[in-house]
């Protein structure tokens, strides 16, 4: 099995955000340790000019989901903030794209809500492998509007982390992942796959 890696297929990297790491203001348990192999799926993207896109959070101070305003989380990722930056061990290519997603009052875990960029995508992108944070709230979100809109997606099942707010969100948020059609696969298996760059 062969999965071809260019032009028509991009990484997302979900949320790779300070204030989701230890020490952040809501962090995911070793929401860090996602970096390393994430930069490793980064450079595979990169060297085969594989369009790459980041996510993050991009909070207003009075956004919804605090719990200030009503919400379940507290304050995290607010605009120009310490917390709202990538993890700084982020690979982050300048050709990469950078989508700001919840960045109004409303909620927002998938960075497809709100926007117009499944029709954009859709113009050039068949194929989505997504990885990042956290695996039972955005990444699962992104990865389900994703196939809603007819993409071809894999779960980067080794580079992506949960909140776990009750034990087993994770592993619930990925057997509704497949269930809807989602492939899982590990950096192991592209390598072992012996992935091509079509140009």
């Amino acid at each position: 099995m062969t999965i071809p890696i260019g032009k028509k297929t991009a990484l997302v990297v979900v949320d790779v955000q300070l204030d989701f790491c230890p020490g952040g203001a809501l962090p995911v348990p070793e929401g860090d340790k996602v970096v390393g192999t994430l930069n490793g799926y980064i450079k595979h993207f990169a060297a085969a000019q594989a369009p790459i896109i980041f996510t993050r959070d991009w909070h207003p101070p009075n956004h919804s989901s605090f719990k200030s305003q009503g919400g379940p989380w507290p304050p995290h990722c607010i605009q120009n903030t310490e917390g709202a930056k990538f993890h700084p061990e982020l690979t982050i290519p300048p050709e990469a794209e950078i989508v700001s997603k919840a960045d109004s009052r409303d909620e927002a875990y998938s960075f497809f809500q709100g926007t117009d960029l499944a029709k954009k995508l859709r113009r050039r992108i068949q194929t989505l492998f997504v990885g990042g944070l956290a695996t039972d709230y955005c990444v699962k979100e992104t990865v389900l509007d994703a196939l809603k809109e007819k993409f071809e997606v894999y779960l980067l099942t080794d580079a992506c982390r949960g909140v776990e707010v009750k034990p087993g969100d994770s592993a619930k948020a990925i057997q509704l992942m497949v269930a809807k059609g989602c492939k899982m696969i590990t950096r192991e298996q592209i390598q072992n796959t012996e992935i091509t760059t079509t140009h």
